[in-house]
Protein backbone atom coordinates (compact mmCIF):
# COMPACT_ATOMS: atom_id res chain seq x y z
CA UNK A 1 0.00 0.00 0.00
CA UNK A 2 1.21 3.47 -0.88
CA UNK A 3 2.35 5.62 2.05
CA UNK A 4 0.09 8.61 2.63
CA UNK A 5 1.41 11.94 3.90
CA UNK A 6 -0.48 13.14 6.96
CA UNK A 7 -0.09 16.64 8.41
CA UNK A 8 0.86 17.10 12.05
CA UNK A 9 -1.83 19.53 13.17
CA UNK A 10 -3.75 20.39 16.33
CA UNK A 11 -6.44 17.86 17.21
CA UNK A 12 -9.57 19.11 18.97
CA UNK A 13 -11.45 17.32 21.76
CA UNK A 14 -14.85 18.82 20.97
CA UNK A 15 -16.65 21.62 19.12
CA UNK A 16 -16.56 23.98 22.12
CA UNK A 17 -12.77 23.74 22.28
CA UNK A 18 -12.54 24.26 18.51
CA UNK A 19 -14.55 27.49 18.63
CA UNK A 20 -12.73 28.80 21.71
CA UNK A 21 -9.33 28.01 20.18
CA UNK A 22 -10.17 29.93 16.99
CA UNK A 23 -11.46 32.84 19.08
CA UNK A 24 -8.03 33.07 20.74
CA UNK A 25 -5.63 32.04 17.98
CA UNK A 26 -7.30 34.01 15.17
CA UNK A 27 -8.93 36.66 17.36
CA UNK A 28 -8.61 39.66 15.02
CA UNK A 29 -8.97 37.75 11.77
CA UNK A 30 -12.26 37.86 9.88
CA UNK A 31 -14.37 34.77 10.50
CA UNK A 32 -17.44 35.80 8.47
CA UNK A 33 -18.27 38.51 5.96
CA UNK A 34 -21.89 39.66 5.93
CA UNK A 35 -23.01 41.63 2.90
CA UNK A 36 -25.71 44.27 3.35
CA UNK A 37 -27.14 45.35 0.03
CA UNK A 38 -29.77 47.91 -0.93
CA UNK A 39 -30.12 48.23 -4.68
CA UNK A 40 -26.62 48.59 -6.08
CA UNK A 41 -25.17 49.81 -2.80
CA UNK A 42 -23.17 47.19 -0.93
CA UNK A 43 -21.68 47.29 2.54
CA UNK A 44 -19.62 44.53 4.12
CA UNK A 45 -19.64 43.69 7.82
CA UNK A 46 -16.67 41.70 9.10
CA UNK A 47 -17.21 39.41 12.09
CA UNK A 48 -13.91 38.59 13.79
CA UNK A 49 -13.15 35.22 15.34
CA UNK A 50 -13.02 36.85 18.77
CA UNK A 51 -16.54 38.25 18.29
CA UNK A 52 -17.86 34.97 16.87
CA UNK A 53 -16.51 32.96 19.83
CA UNK A 54 -17.87 35.53 22.28
CA UNK A 55 -21.33 35.50 20.65
CA UNK A 56 -21.44 31.68 20.70
CA UNK A 57 -20.81 31.83 24.46
CA UNK A 58 -23.42 34.55 24.89
CA UNK A 59 -26.09 32.76 22.89
CA UNK A 60 -25.41 29.45 24.64
CA UNK A 61 -25.55 31.13 28.03
CA UNK A 62 -28.88 32.80 27.25
CA UNK A 63 -30.44 29.60 25.89
CA UNK A 64 -29.55 27.70 29.06
CA UNK A 65 -30.88 30.57 31.16
CA UNK A 66 -34.15 30.41 29.17
CA UNK A 67 -34.56 26.76 30.17
CA UNK A 68 -33.49 25.08 26.95
CA UNK A 69 -30.68 22.93 28.34
CA UNK A 70 -30.76 19.43 26.83
CA UNK A 71 -33.61 20.37 24.48
CA UNK A 72 -33.82 19.60 20.77
CA UNK A 73 -33.54 22.84 18.84
CA UNK A 74 -34.28 23.06 15.12
CA UNK A 75 -32.69 25.50 12.65
CA UNK A 76 -34.12 26.41 9.24
CA UNK A 77 -32.95 29.03 6.77
CA UNK A 78 -30.39 29.83 4.13
CA UNK A 79 -26.65 29.76 4.82
CA UNK A 80 -25.87 32.80 6.95
CA UNK A 81 -23.89 33.88 10.01
CA UNK A 82 -26.83 33.46 12.38
CA UNK A 83 -27.28 29.84 11.27
CA UNK A 84 -23.69 29.00 12.22
CA UNK A 85 -23.97 30.98 15.46
CA UNK A 86 -27.08 29.05 16.51
CA UNK A 87 -25.62 25.68 15.50
CA UNK A 88 -22.36 26.17 17.38
CA UNK A 89 -24.15 27.37 20.52
CA UNK A 90 -26.60 24.47 20.51
CA UNK A 91 -24.07 21.68 20.02
CA UNK A 92 -21.46 23.52 22.10
CA UNK A 93 -23.21 22.82 25.38
CA UNK A 94 -26.94 23.57 25.18
CA UNK A 95 -28.64 20.57 23.59
CA UNK A 96 -29.25 18.82 20.28
CA UNK A 97 -29.29 20.70 16.97
CA UNK A 98 -31.84 19.66 14.33
CA UNK A 99 -30.94 21.23 10.96
CA UNK A 100 -33.91 21.31 8.57
CA UNK A 101 -33.96 21.52 4.78
CA UNK A 102 -35.22 24.99 3.83
CA UNK A 103 -36.63 23.57 0.58
CA UNK A 104 -39.17 21.29 2.23
CA UNK A 105 -42.93 21.79 1.82
CA UNK A 106 -44.68 23.04 4.95
CA UNK A 107 -46.13 19.60 5.73
CA UNK A 108 -42.68 18.03 5.75
CA UNK A 109 -41.21 20.79 7.90
CA UNK A 110 -43.94 20.04 10.43
CA UNK A 111 -43.26 16.29 10.18
CA UNK A 112 -39.53 16.86 10.76
CA UNK A 113 -40.18 19.00 13.84
CA UNK A 114 -42.62 16.42 15.15
CA UNK A 115 -40.36 13.45 14.46
CA UNK A 116 -37.34 15.09 16.11
CA UNK A 117 -39.41 16.36 19.08
CA UNK A 118 -37.89 19.82 18.69
CA UNK A 119 -39.13 22.33 21.27
CA UNK A 120 -37.38 25.44 19.94
CA UNK A 121 -36.65 26.63 16.41
CA UNK A 122 -34.34 29.27 14.92
CA UNK A 123 -35.81 30.48 11.64
CA UNK A 124 -35.66 33.29 9.12
CA UNK A 125 -38.43 35.84 8.76
CA UNK A 126 -39.70 34.08 5.62
CA UNK A 127 -40.57 30.96 7.66
CA UNK A 128 -42.42 32.72 10.48
CA UNK A 129 -45.91 32.15 9.09
CA UNK A 130 -45.20 28.46 8.44
CA UNK A 131 -43.76 27.92 11.92
CA UNK A 132 -46.59 29.83 13.62
CA UNK A 133 -49.13 27.66 11.79
CA UNK A 134 -47.29 24.53 12.92
CA UNK A 135 -47.47 25.71 16.52
CA UNK A 136 -51.19 26.46 16.16
CA UNK A 137 -51.78 22.95 14.78
CA UNK A 138 -50.49 21.59 18.07
CA UNK A 139 -49.11 18.39 16.55
CA UNK A 140 -45.51 19.06 17.61
CA UNK A 141 -43.62 19.79 20.84
CA UNK A 142 -42.61 23.21 19.49
CA UNK A 143 -42.91 25.96 22.10
CA UNK A 144 -40.54 28.74 21.06
CA UNK A 145 -39.57 30.62 17.90
CA UNK A 146 -36.33 32.59 17.70
CA UNK A 147 -36.03 34.66 14.54
CA UNK A 148 -32.71 35.20 12.80
CA UNK A 149 -33.99 38.62 11.70
CA UNK A 150 -35.13 41.54 13.86
CA UNK A 151 -38.94 41.37 13.83
CA UNK A 152 -41.41 43.10 16.15
CA UNK A 153 -43.02 40.96 18.86
CA UNK A 154 -40.80 37.94 18.07
CA UNK A 155 -37.65 37.11 20.03
CA UNK A 156 -34.65 37.45 17.75
CA UNK A 157 -31.16 36.06 17.96
CA UNK A 158 -29.46 39.47 18.40
CA UNK A 159 -31.55 40.28 21.48
CA UNK A 160 -30.82 36.87 22.98
CA UNK A 161 -27.07 37.25 22.33
CA UNK A 162 -27.22 40.62 24.12
CA UNK A 163 -29.05 39.01 27.04
CA UNK A 164 -26.34 36.34 27.21
CA UNK A 165 -23.58 38.96 27.25
CA UNK A 166 -25.23 40.66 30.21
CA UNK A 167 -25.55 37.35 32.06
CA UNK A 168 -21.86 36.57 31.52
CA UNK A 169 -20.92 40.04 32.79
CA UNK A 170 -22.92 39.22 35.92
CA UNK A 171 -20.85 36.06 36.40
CA UNK A 172 -23.04 33.42 34.75
CA UNK A 173 -20.79 30.58 33.46
CA UNK A 174 -23.23 27.67 32.96
CA UNK A 175 -22.47 27.42 29.24
CA UNK A 176 -18.80 28.36 29.34
CA UNK A 177 -18.01 25.76 32.01
CA UNK A 178 -20.30 23.06 30.62
CA UNK A 179 -18.54 19.70 30.33
CA UNK A 180 -19.12 18.12 26.94
CA UNK A 181 -20.37 14.54 26.75
CA UNK A 182 -18.70 13.36 23.56
CA UNK A 183 -21.15 10.50 23.10
CA UNK A 184 -24.40 12.39 23.69
CA UNK A 185 -26.56 13.24 20.65
CA UNK A 186 -25.23 16.57 19.36
CA UNK A 187 -27.23 16.71 16.13
CA UNK A 188 -30.14 14.94 14.47
CA UNK A 189 -29.85 15.14 10.70
CA UNK A 190 -32.45 13.87 8.26
CA UNK A 191 -31.00 11.80 5.45
CA UNK A 192 -33.15 13.38 2.75
CA UNK A 193 -36.30 15.39 2.17
CA UNK A 194 -38.35 14.19 5.08
CA UNK A 195 -41.41 12.03 4.88
CA UNK A 196 -42.54 9.20 7.14
CA UNK A 197 -39.88 6.97 5.55
CA UNK A 198 -36.88 9.25 6.08
CA UNK A 199 -34.25 8.43 8.67
CA UNK A 200 -33.08 10.79 11.38
CA UNK A 201 -29.34 10.29 11.93
CA UNK A 202 -27.97 10.85 15.44
CA UNK A 203 -24.47 12.30 15.45
CA UNK A 204 -22.35 12.90 18.53
CA UNK A 205 -19.58 15.42 19.11
CA UNK A 206 -17.14 12.53 18.93
CA UNK A 207 -18.49 11.69 15.46
CA UNK A 208 -18.23 15.25 14.16
CA UNK A 209 -14.93 16.29 15.76
CA UNK A 210 -13.16 13.11 14.64
CA UNK A 211 -14.12 13.91 11.05
CA UNK A 212 -12.85 17.48 11.36
CA UNK A 213 -9.57 16.26 12.88
CA UNK A 214 -9.16 13.77 10.03
CA UNK A 215 -9.83 16.43 7.40
CA UNK A 216 -7.18 18.66 8.93
CA UNK A 217 -4.64 15.82 8.81
CA UNK A 218 -5.36 15.10 5.14
CA UNK A 219 -6.15 18.45 3.48
CA UNK A 220 -4.34 21.79 3.69
CA UNK A 221 -6.31 24.84 4.79
CA UNK A 222 -4.74 28.18 5.73
CA UNK A 223 -5.90 31.16 7.77
CA UNK A 224 -5.26 33.25 4.64
CA UNK A 225 -7.89 31.24 2.73
CA UNK A 226 -11.36 32.48 1.85
CA UNK A 227 -14.10 29.86 1.75
CA UNK A 228 -17.48 30.41 0.11
CA UNK A 229 -20.15 28.58 2.12
CA UNK A 230 -22.09 27.14 -0.79
CA UNK A 231 -23.27 23.72 0.40
CA UNK A 232 -26.45 24.00 2.52
CA UNK A 233 -25.70 23.81 6.23
CA UNK A 234 -28.58 21.37 6.80
CA UNK A 235 -26.43 18.82 4.94
CA UNK A 236 -23.72 17.25 7.09
CA UNK A 237 -21.15 18.02 4.39
CA UNK A 238 -22.08 21.71 4.79
CA UNK A 239 -22.25 21.87 8.60
CA UNK A 240 -19.11 19.80 9.26
CA UNK A 241 -17.35 21.71 6.49
CA UNK A 242 -17.95 25.12 8.04
CA UNK A 243 -16.61 23.85 11.38
CA UNK A 244 -13.50 22.66 9.57
CA UNK A 245 -12.89 26.13 8.14
CA UNK A 246 -13.54 27.75 11.52
CA UNK A 247 -10.91 25.46 13.04
CA UNK A 248 -8.28 26.85 10.64
CA UNK A 249 -9.16 30.54 10.96
CA UNK A 250 -10.43 30.76 7.38
CA UNK A 251 -12.43 33.79 6.17
CA UNK A 252 -15.96 32.62 5.31
CA UNK A 253 -18.32 34.33 2.87
CA UNK A 254 -21.81 33.53 1.63
CA UNK A 255 -23.09 32.86 -1.87
CA UNK A 256 -25.81 35.12 -3.28
CA UNK A 257 -27.33 32.21 -5.21
CA UNK A 258 -26.48 29.72 -7.92
CA UNK A 259 -26.55 32.34 -10.68
CA UNK A 260 -24.08 34.51 -8.79
CA UNK A 261 -21.41 31.93 -7.97
CA UNK A 262 -18.81 33.09 -10.49
CA UNK A 263 -19.49 36.72 -9.57
CA UNK A 264 -19.04 35.90 -5.86
CA UNK A 265 -15.79 34.03 -6.52
CA UNK A 266 -14.42 37.27 -8.01
CA UNK A 267 -16.08 39.57 -5.47
CA UNK A 268 -14.57 37.87 -2.43
CA UNK A 269 -11.38 36.48 -4.00
CA UNK A 270 -12.41 32.97 -2.95
CA UNK A 271 -9.59 30.44 -2.61
CA UNK A 272 -11.48 27.35 -1.34
CA UNK A 273 -14.72 26.05 -2.80
CA UNK A 274 -16.62 22.97 -1.58
CA UNK A 275 -19.48 22.10 -3.92
CA UNK A 276 -21.22 19.53 -6.10
CA UNK A 277 -20.10 18.16 -9.50
CA UNK A 278 -22.86 19.89 -11.47
CA UNK A 279 -21.51 23.33 -10.57
CA UNK A 280 -17.85 22.38 -10.98
CA UNK A 281 -18.55 20.99 -14.44
CA UNK A 282 -20.52 24.13 -15.38
CA UNK A 283 -17.60 26.33 -14.31
CA UNK A 284 -15.18 24.24 -16.35
CA UNK A 285 -17.42 24.40 -19.42
CA UNK A 286 -17.47 28.20 -19.11
CA UNK A 287 -13.68 28.23 -18.98
CA UNK A 288 -13.47 26.06 -22.10
CA UNK A 289 -16.03 28.19 -23.93
CA UNK A 290 -14.10 31.35 -23.04
CA UNK A 291 -10.83 29.87 -24.32
CA UNK A 292 -12.47 28.91 -27.60
CA UNK A 293 -14.23 32.26 -27.99
CA UNK A 294 -10.91 34.10 -27.61
CA UNK A 295 -9.26 31.79 -30.13
CA UNK A 296 -6.74 30.54 -27.58
CA UNK A 297 -7.44 26.80 -27.78
CA UNK A 298 -4.14 25.97 -29.49
CA UNK A 299 -2.11 28.29 -27.24
CA UNK A 300 -3.63 26.73 -24.11
CA UNK A 301 -2.95 23.24 -25.43
CA UNK A 302 0.71 24.12 -26.00
CA UNK A 303 0.88 25.71 -22.56
CA UNK A 304 -0.52 22.58 -20.93
CA UNK A 305 2.07 20.47 -22.70
CA UNK A 306 4.92 22.66 -21.48
CA UNK A 307 3.48 22.83 -17.96
CA UNK A 308 3.11 19.06 -17.67
CA UNK A 309 6.71 18.50 -18.79
CA UNK A 310 8.01 21.01 -16.22
CA UNK A 311 5.94 19.40 -13.47
CA UNK A 312 7.88 16.18 -14.00
CA UNK A 313 10.98 18.13 -12.94
CA UNK A 314 9.24 19.70 -9.95
CA UNK A 315 8.72 23.06 -11.65
CA UNK A 316 5.17 24.39 -11.29
CA UNK A 317 4.30 27.41 -13.44
CA UNK A 318 0.61 26.60 -13.87
CA UNK A 319 -0.85 29.56 -12.00
CA UNK A 320 1.44 32.00 -13.81
CA UNK A 321 0.95 30.38 -17.19
CA UNK A 322 -2.85 30.29 -16.91
CA UNK A 323 -3.26 33.54 -14.96
CA UNK A 324 -5.85 34.93 -17.40
CA UNK A 325 -7.99 31.79 -17.05
CA UNK A 326 -7.78 31.84 -13.26
CA UNK A 327 -8.71 35.53 -13.19
CA UNK A 328 -12.16 34.59 -14.52
CA UNK A 329 -12.66 32.80 -11.18
CA UNK A 330 -11.30 35.64 -9.08
CA UNK A 331 -7.63 34.80 -9.46
CA UNK A 332 -7.25 33.22 -6.01
CA UNK A 333 -9.14 29.93 -6.35
CA UNK A 334 -6.66 27.21 -5.45
CA UNK A 335 -8.70 24.33 -4.02
CA UNK A 336 -12.00 22.71 -5.07
CA UNK A 337 -13.59 19.84 -3.14
CA UNK A 338 -16.27 17.80 -4.88
CA UNK A 339 -18.73 15.52 -3.14
CA UNK A 340 -22.24 14.02 -3.23
CA UNK A 341 -21.95 12.38 -6.67
CA UNK A 342 -19.22 11.43 -9.17
CA UNK A 343 -17.18 14.20 -10.76
CA UNK A 344 -16.24 13.92 -14.44
CA UNK A 345 -12.60 12.74 -14.54
CA UNK A 346 -11.77 15.07 -17.44
CA UNK A 347 -13.06 18.08 -15.55
CA UNK A 348 -11.03 17.18 -12.44
CA UNK A 349 -7.88 16.74 -14.53
CA UNK A 350 -8.56 19.90 -16.52
CA UNK A 351 -8.87 22.09 -13.43
CA UNK A 352 -5.79 20.52 -11.86
CA UNK A 353 -3.87 21.18 -15.08
CA UNK A 354 -4.73 24.87 -14.72
CA UNK A 355 -3.36 24.90 -11.17
CA UNK A 356 -6.57 24.50 -9.17
CA UNK A 357 -6.27 21.48 -6.91
CA UNK A 358 -9.54 19.60 -7.48
CA UNK A 359 -10.28 16.55 -5.38
CA UNK A 360 -13.16 14.18 -4.81
CA UNK A 361 -14.39 12.76 -1.51
CA UNK A 362 -16.88 10.14 -0.39
CA UNK A 363 -19.14 10.01 2.61
CA UNK A 364 -22.65 9.81 3.99
CA UNK A 365 -24.75 11.61 6.57
CA UNK A 366 -24.30 8.55 8.78
CA UNK A 367 -20.52 9.01 8.79
CA UNK A 368 -20.41 12.71 9.74
CA UNK A 369 -19.90 12.68 6.67
CA UNK A 370 -16.50 11.92 5.06
CA UNK A 371 -15.04 8.42 4.82
CA UNK A 372 -12.33 8.97 2.23
CA UNK A 373 -10.90 11.65 -0.03
CA UNK A 374 -8.20 12.51 -2.49
CA UNK A 375 -5.63 15.13 -1.50
CA UNK A 376 -2.70 17.00 -2.98
CA UNK A 377 -0.65 13.93 -2.05
CA UNK A 378 -3.08 11.43 -3.57
CA UNK A 379 -4.72 12.26 -6.88
CA UNK A 380 -6.19 9.39 -8.83
CA UNK A 381 -8.92 10.57 -11.16
CA UNK A 382 -12.15 8.64 -10.81
CA UNK A 383 -11.31 7.52 -7.27
CA UNK A 384 -12.45 8.87 -3.91
CA UNK A 385 -8.97 8.61 -2.44
CA UNK A 386 -7.79 6.94 0.75
CA UNK A 387 -9.85 6.18 3.83
CA UNK A 388 -9.44 8.90 6.45
CA UNK A 389 -6.81 8.27 9.17
CA UNK A 390 -9.27 7.15 11.87
CA UNK A 391 -11.51 5.24 9.45
CA UNK A 392 -11.34 1.60 8.43
CA UNK A 393 -12.95 0.65 5.13
CA UNK A 394 -13.45 -2.88 3.89
CA UNK A 395 -15.13 -4.39 0.86
CA UNK A 396 -17.81 -6.74 2.12
CA UNK A 397 -18.33 -9.99 0.19
CA UNK A 398 -16.42 -8.91 -2.94
CA UNK A 399 -17.10 -10.61 -6.26
CA UNK A 400 -14.47 -11.91 -8.66
CA UNK A 401 -13.66 -8.33 -9.73
CA UNK A 402 -13.11 -7.34 -6.11
CA UNK A 403 -16.32 -5.30 -6.06
CA UNK A 404 -18.54 -5.51 -3.01
CA UNK A 405 -20.41 -3.42 -0.49
CA UNK A 406 -18.38 -0.66 1.14
CA UNK A 407 -18.44 -0.99 4.93
CA UNK A 408 -16.79 1.35 7.40
CA UNK A 409 -15.77 1.55 11.02
CA UNK A 410 -14.52 4.56 12.94
CA UNK A 411 -15.30 7.27 15.50
CA UNK A 412 -17.20 9.22 12.84
CA UNK A 413 -19.87 6.51 12.39
CA UNK A 414 -23.26 7.62 13.73
CA UNK A 415 -24.83 6.61 17.02
CA UNK A 416 -27.81 5.27 15.10
CA UNK A 417 -31.17 6.35 13.70
CA UNK A 418 -33.34 8.30 16.12
CA UNK A 419 -36.01 6.07 17.69
CA UNK A 420 -35.50 3.42 15.00
CA UNK A 421 -33.61 0.47 16.42
CA UNK A 422 -34.64 -1.85 13.60
CA UNK A 423 -33.21 0.41 10.88
CA UNK A 424 -30.08 0.99 12.97
CA UNK A 425 -29.44 -2.74 13.38
CA UNK A 426 -29.82 -3.25 9.63
CA UNK A 427 -26.79 -1.07 8.87
CA UNK A 428 -24.66 -1.20 12.03
CA UNK A 429 -23.43 -4.78 12.27
CA UNK A 430 -20.60 -5.82 14.61
CA UNK A 431 -19.37 -2.22 14.70
CA UNK A 432 -19.31 -1.87 10.92
CA UNK A 433 -21.54 0.56 9.05
CA UNK A 434 -22.89 -1.00 5.85
CA UNK A 435 -23.15 1.83 3.34
CA UNK A 436 -25.15 0.05 0.64
CA UNK A 437 -22.67 1.42 -1.92
CA UNK A 438 -20.56 -0.82 -4.12
CA UNK A 439 -16.88 -0.34 -4.73
CA UNK A 440 -13.36 -1.73 -4.68
CA UNK A 441 -9.84 -0.83 -3.60
CA UNK A 442 -6.93 -0.80 -6.00
CA UNK A 443 -3.49 -2.23 -5.20
CA UNK A 444 -2.55 0.96 -3.34
CA UNK A 445 -5.64 0.88 -1.15
CA UNK A 446 -7.36 3.73 -2.98
CA UNK A 447 -11.14 3.48 -3.01
CA UNK A 448 -13.30 3.48 -6.14
CA UNK A 449 -17.11 3.50 -6.15
CA UNK A 450 -18.79 1.48 -8.88
CA UNK A 451 -22.42 1.81 -7.87
CA UNK A 452 -24.61 4.03 -5.76
CA UNK A 453 -26.84 2.95 -2.94
CA UNK A 454 -29.22 0.19 -3.86
CA UNK A 455 -32.13 2.43 -4.69
CA UNK A 456 -31.15 6.05 -4.21
CA UNK A 457 -31.27 8.39 -7.20
CA UNK A 458 -28.30 10.77 -6.98
CA UNK A 459 -28.78 13.86 -9.13
CA UNK A 460 -25.89 15.82 -10.59
CA UNK A 461 -26.61 18.73 -8.27
CA UNK A 462 -25.91 16.45 -5.30
CA UNK A 463 -29.52 15.98 -4.25
CA UNK A 464 -30.59 12.50 -3.19
CA UNK A 465 -34.02 11.16 -4.11
CA UNK A 466 -35.21 8.12 -2.20
CA UNK A 467 -37.71 6.20 -4.36
CA UNK A 468 -39.58 4.60 -1.47
CA UNK A 469 -40.67 8.01 -0.20
CA UNK A 470 -42.44 8.82 -3.44
CA UNK A 471 -43.72 5.30 -4.05
CA UNK A 472 -45.75 5.48 -0.85
CA UNK A 473 -47.60 8.49 -2.27
CA UNK A 474 -48.05 6.94 -5.71
CA UNK A 475 -49.30 3.67 -4.27
CA UNK A 476 -52.05 5.57 -2.48
CA UNK A 477 -53.74 6.23 -5.81
CA UNK A 478 -56.72 3.87 -5.98
CA UNK A 479 -55.90 2.30 -9.35
CA UNK A 480 -52.21 1.62 -8.60
CA UNK A 481 -51.27 -2.00 -7.97
CA UNK A 482 -47.55 -1.26 -7.61
CA UNK A 483 -45.03 1.34 -8.62
CA UNK A 484 -41.31 1.90 -9.01
CA UNK A 485 -39.63 5.29 -8.96
CA UNK A 486 -36.24 5.39 -10.71
CA UNK A 487 -33.76 7.71 -12.38
CA UNK A 488 -33.61 7.73 -16.14
CA UNK A 489 -30.52 9.12 -17.83
CA UNK A 490 -31.11 12.39 -19.64
CA UNK A 491 -28.59 15.04 -20.71
CA UNK A 492 -25.81 13.74 -18.44
CA UNK A 493 -28.12 13.72 -15.42
CA UNK A 494 -30.93 11.61 -14.03
CA UNK A 495 -34.62 12.39 -14.48
CA UNK A 496 -36.95 11.17 -11.73
CA UNK A 497 -39.39 8.79 -13.42
CA UNK A 498 -42.12 6.40 -12.33
CA UNK A 499 -43.40 3.09 -13.60
CA UNK A 500 -46.97 2.32 -12.55
CA UNK A 501 -48.71 -1.04 -12.79
CA UNK A 502 -52.42 -0.37 -12.61
CA UNK A 503 -55.14 -2.67 -11.28
CA UNK A 504 -56.91 -3.93 -14.40
CA UNK A 505 -60.13 -4.80 -12.60
CA UNK A 506 -60.38 -1.41 -10.94
CA UNK A 507 -59.70 0.45 -14.16
CA UNK A 508 -62.15 -1.68 -16.10
CA UNK A 509 -64.86 -0.90 -13.56
CA UNK A 510 -64.18 2.82 -13.06
CA UNK A 511 -62.79 3.97 -16.39
CA UNK A 512 -64.36 1.63 -18.95
CA UNK A 513 -65.65 4.54 -21.06
CA UNK A 514 -62.21 6.18 -21.40
CA UNK A 515 -59.62 5.63 -24.09
CA UNK A 516 -56.07 4.63 -23.19
CA UNK A 517 -54.86 8.20 -23.75
CA UNK A 518 -57.65 9.65 -21.61
CA UNK A 519 -56.84 7.30 -18.72
CA UNK A 520 -53.16 8.09 -19.05
CA UNK A 521 -53.98 11.79 -18.81
CA UNK A 522 -55.86 11.20 -15.54
CA UNK A 523 -52.87 9.33 -14.13
CA UNK A 524 -50.50 12.08 -15.25
CA UNK A 525 -52.64 14.74 -13.58
CA UNK A 526 -52.52 12.72 -10.33
CA UNK A 527 -48.74 12.49 -10.61
CA UNK A 528 -48.54 16.25 -11.05
CA UNK A 529 -50.67 16.68 -7.93
CA UNK A 530 -48.26 14.45 -5.97
CA UNK A 531 -45.37 16.53 -7.31
CA UNK A 532 -46.82 19.65 -5.68
CA UNK A 533 -46.28 17.98 -2.29
CA UNK A 534 -42.59 17.34 -2.98
CA UNK A 535 -39.47 19.50 -3.28
CA UNK A 536 -38.96 20.41 -6.96
CA UNK A 537 -35.90 18.22 -7.37
CA UNK A 538 -38.09 15.18 -6.60
CA UNK A 539 -40.69 15.93 -9.27
CA UNK A 540 -41.56 12.92 -11.43
CA UNK A 541 -41.14 13.92 -15.06
CA UNK A 542 -41.72 10.68 -16.92
CA UNK A 543 -44.47 8.06 -16.62
CA UNK A 544 -44.58 4.46 -17.77
CA UNK A 545 -48.06 2.96 -17.47
CA UNK A 546 -48.71 -0.76 -17.77
CA UNK A 547 -50.88 -3.60 -16.50
CA UNK A 548 -47.99 -6.11 -16.55
CA UNK A 549 -46.84 -6.99 -13.00
CA UNK A 550 -43.22 -6.29 -12.15
CA UNK A 551 -40.68 -9.00 -11.42
CA UNK A 552 -40.50 -9.55 -7.67
CA UNK A 553 -38.67 -11.56 -5.05
CA UNK A 554 -40.35 -14.23 -2.92
CA UNK A 555 -40.94 -11.53 -0.31
CA UNK A 556 -42.73 -9.44 -2.96
CA UNK A 557 -40.02 -6.82 -3.32
CA UNK A 558 -39.58 -5.48 -6.85
CA UNK A 559 -36.33 -6.59 -8.49
CA UNK A 560 -35.30 -3.11 -9.53
CA UNK A 561 -32.27 -4.08 -11.57
CA UNK A 562 -34.33 -6.40 -13.76
CA UNK A 563 -37.07 -3.81 -14.17
CA UNK A 564 -34.54 -1.12 -15.10
CA UNK A 565 -33.02 -3.38 -17.73
CA UNK A 566 -36.49 -3.98 -19.16
CA UNK A 567 -37.14 -0.24 -19.30
CA UNK A 568 -33.82 0.39 -21.10
CA UNK A 569 -34.64 -2.23 -23.73
CA UNK A 570 -38.11 -0.83 -24.29
CA UNK A 571 -36.93 2.78 -24.68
Amino acid sequence: MKKVLMYDVKQFKNIKELVENSGREFAERTAFVIKHQEGKKKEYENITYEKFSREVNSLGTALINMGYKDKKIAIIGKNRYEWVLAYCAIIGGVGTAVPLDKGLPDEEIEMSIKKSKSEVIFCEESYLETIKNIMVNGETALKKIICMDAIDRIDNIREIVQKGEELIEEGERSFIDEEIDLDAVASIVFTSGTTALSKAVMLSQRNIISNINDMNRVERMYETDTNIAFLPFHHTFGSTGILLFISKGVRNVFCDGLRHVQENLKEYKVSVFVCVPLLIEAIYKKIEAGIEKKGKTRAVKIGLGISNILLKFGIDIRRKLFKDILSELGGELRFIVSGASPLDKNVAKGLNDFGILTIQGYGLTETSPVLSAESINVLRYGSVGYPFPSVEIEIFEPNEQGIGEIIAKGPNVMLGYYEDEVATNEVLIDGWYHTGDLGYKDKDGILFITGRKKNVIVLKNGKNVYPEEIEVLVNNLPYVAESMVYGEEKDDDLMVSVKIVYNKDYVKEKYSDLSEDEFRNIVWQDIKEINTKLPKYKYMKKLILTDEPMVKTTTQKVKRNIELEKIKKEN
